[in-house]
C-alpha cells in the first residue's frame, strides 16, 4: 500500500538536513575568534571589511577611521 513509503520519507527527511547544519555549527565554532557569526552575506561583507581595515588581517583589532586609507 501507499503507506509502506512512510518510513523511508521519514528516514530521508531525517537525515538530509544533517549536513547543513553540521556545516553551519562547524563554522560557528571555527570563525576565527568565534566571537562574531556571520549569518548573512551582507555581515560577512562587513567582517571582511573590518579585516581590510584593521591593517593586520583580523577583523576584531579594528579601532576605528583612523586606519582607513
Amino acid at each position: 500500500m501507499w503507506f509502506k513509503i512512510l518510513p523511508g520519507l521519514a528516514v530521508m527527511g531525517t537525515c538530509l538536513p544533517i549536513p547543513g547544519i553540521a556545516t553551519a555549527h562547524i563554522h560557528r565554532f571555527s570563525n576565527g575568534q568565534g566571537k562574531k557569526g556571520a549569518y548573512y552575506s551582507s555581515q560577512w561583507t562587513l567582517i571582511e571589511r573590518d579585516k581590510r581595515v584593521s591593517g593586520v588581517n583580523r577583523y576584531y583589532v579594528s579601532e576605528g577611521f583612523e586606519n582607513v586609507d
